[in-house]
């Protein structure tokens, strides 16, 4: 059985920073490529970071690009995601998720529950 457990999120002021991390169990985890996604209220989920199995590889959507940091462990079976310069509009439920190297949310396997970030300005 497949588990994709995140850490806890949080609620920061804007500017501020945040960790998290998915561990994950029942997968053969440096064999899968890694995501983070996220919603809002009303909106479609939308990625966020992916980072290829070994680690090598990293992918940022434009929004995130130079304040998020998406790194493994696969010692440990985790992916973290560092979110620095934090905006109101990074608020959000964030998922990891485990499927291959792409940045559409159709494309991956298995899925975490989901951890509320909340950002005030």
């Amino acid at each position: 059985q497949v588990q994709l457990v995140e850490s806890e999120g949080g609620l920061v002021q804007a500017g501020g920073s945040l960790r998290l991390s998915c561990a994950a169990s029942g997968l053969a985890f440096s064999g899968y490529a890694m995501g983070w996604f996220r919603q809002a209220p009303g909106k479609e989920r939308e990625f966020v970071a992916a980072i290829s199995p070994s680690g090598a590889n990293t992918r940022y959507a434009d929004s995130v690009k130079g304040r998020f940091t998406i790194s493994r462990d696969n010692a440990k079976n985790t992916v973290y995601l560092q979110m620095n310069i934090l905006k109101p509009e990074d608020t959000a439920v964030y998922y990891c998720a485990a499927g291959p190297y792409r940045d559409y949310a159709g494309d991956y396997w298995y899925w975490g529950q989901g951890t509320q970030v909340t950002v005030s300005s």
